[in-house]
């Protein structure tokens, strides 16, 4: 299931979640996000239970996007034990983003 994290849930969704979180910052203009729209939803399913997925729509929370340094879209983060250990931006191969998962969960 892929979530949908706002300035409202980030802090106890994402900063307080009880796995490791995986937070896509995209927008619905930006090309290579659409592209990766695909990969974040196969991870969602494939990593059910063991990693929360979801995104965060910059235009919508421009603040978080400030807070956590997002320069360019697509960013994927990886949070654990509410601090970020991992950015992987752009549009990358699903391969690559699998292999940031594996060294967290």
């Amino acid at each position: 299931m892929e979530h949908k994290f706002t300035t409202a849930n980030f802090d106890g969704e994402v900063l307080k979640a009880e796995m490791p979180v995986f937070v896509d910052f995209y927008a619905d203009w930006c090309g290579p996000c659409k592209m990766m729209a695909p990969i974040v939803k196969q991870l969602a399913e494939e990593y059910d239970g063991k990693l929360k997925v979801g995104k965060c729509n910059i235009d919508e929370e421009d603040g978080l996007a400030r807070m956590y340094r997002v320069m360019s879209i697509p960013t994927m983060k990886i949070f654990v034990d509410g601090k970020d250990v991992s950015t992987i931006v752009g549009a990358v191969p699903k391969e690559q983003i699998v292999e940031e998962i594996k060294k967290v969960l």
